[in-house]
């Protein structure tokens, strides 16, 4: 790699504030703000507004259409075209 041309990579806290959750990891993103860690350490925190913990993919609360049924349904009411 080139010297001089990426950002920098360290560590930072996300939070989701929606569900009170906060990790550490590294990233280039940066922050005026920072959060004493567990591990003892002013690490700068970035505030998200969704993450795994709070996206309803990951939580199993995420809702499936049946467009099949619909379709279904309609070509019984309305009979099928063509």
């Amino acid at each position: 790699m080139r010297k001089g041309i990426h950002p920098d990579y360290g560590l930072v806290v996300f939070r989701d504030r929606a569900a009170n959750y906060a990790f550490l990891t590294r990233s280039t993103l940066t922050s005026e703000k920072t959060v004493d860690w567990e591990d003892g350490n002013a690490h700068p925190v970035v505030d998200v507004e969704i993450s795994h913990v709070s996206h309803p993919f990951y939580t199993g609360t995420a809702r499936v259409l049946d467009t099949a049924g619909r379709v279904e349904r309609f070509e019984r009411r309305y009979g099928k075209q063509g």
